[in-house]
């Protein structure tokens, strides 16, 4: 059974903002808090009221001192030329360049994001950062603060809005996803050492200048997640994040400052050039 029956055949009963706030309270997220959110709507059951409820129950978490912060990637509108999932064909290339439109906040949809983050970055209040490709959503008091200023690299680094979390002391939720989906150990990959971590690749994407599409290129370092699955297993076994139901699925939440140390640390002793990653 596939879909949504089989959401519902493998649930314990319907999810809901109330239920949700209660599981996110016990997990530890408070009043006031600042949070960046990483979730899957599958992941946490059958949700009555689907992303929805789950942005509601965030908001009624944190409360109106809060704010809640989301990646809101758009990789659709980096160079078609790197695309391999799928790959284009080498003749299409130069028309699909010239013809994906200039990155807007308020329109260009997420990809692959998932459907909470969609929900989020349509919400009255939301903010939406200026990087064509790997912007950021917020909603709350601090959310100009965290996404105000966003150059186009270094684009995960310390002047991008992960850098203004760390500064803000800001917690990291895993919604029914692990470590291998959280944005933050990014920031570590800038500031950790090791053989090769000074390489760098060429971006381009299209952006809006004084009303005018333009294709901008640049570079930034050659970032990597494949190990950070391995990081927040290692991380986990520290004791210093938190786990619990939430939902049908389960809830992890850790101070970002706190994960973002560790994945530098582990980092700078686990990816020297031309070694298998530690287990």
């Amino acid at each position: 059974m596939s879909g949504e029956a089989g959401v519902i055949a493998a649930g314990t009963g319907p999810i809901t903002v109330a239920t949700l706030v209660r599981d996110l309270r016990a997990l530890g997220l408070a009043t006031g808090d600042i949070v960046i959110v990483h979730s899957s709507l599958r992941a946490l059951g059958w949700v009555a009221g689907g992303p929805q409820a789950v942005v509601e129950a965030l908001i009624a978490c944190v409360g109106p001192g809060g704010t809640i912060v989301m990646p809101t990637q758009s990789g659709q509108l980096s160079d078609p030329a790197g695309w391999g999932n799928p790959p284009l064909p080498a003749d299409w290339i130069d028309a699909a360049r010239d013809g994906l439109p200039a990155y807007d906040p308020h329109l260009t949809p997420t990809r692959g994001m998932g459907q909470i983050v969609e929900c989020f970055r349509t919400h009255p209040g939301t903010v939406r950062s200026a990087h064509p490709t790997l912007s950021f959503a917020a909603l709350g008091p601090a959310a100009d603060a965290i996404v105000g200023s966003h150059p186009l690299t270094p684009a995960l680094g310390e002047t991008s809005p992960l850098g203004r979390l760390y500064e803000h002391d800001a917690q990291v939720l895993l919604l029914g996803v692990d470590h291998g989906s959280d944005t933050s150990m990014h920031l570590a990959e800038y500031r950790a050492a090791w053989p090769g971590s000074d390489a760098t690749v060429a971006e381009g994407a299209p952006i809006l200048e004084s009303g005018t599409r333009r294709w901008v290129t640049y570079r930034d370092i050659t970032l990597d997640a494949d190990d950070f699955d391995r990081i927040g297993r290692d991380f986990a076994d520290t004791g210093l994040e938190r786990s619990g139901p939430v939902g049908d699925g389960t809830g992890r939440l850790a101070r970002q400052r706190t994960i973002v140390d560790f994945a530098e640390r582990w980092m700078a002793a686990n990816r020297p050039a031309g070694s298998e990653p530690a287990s």
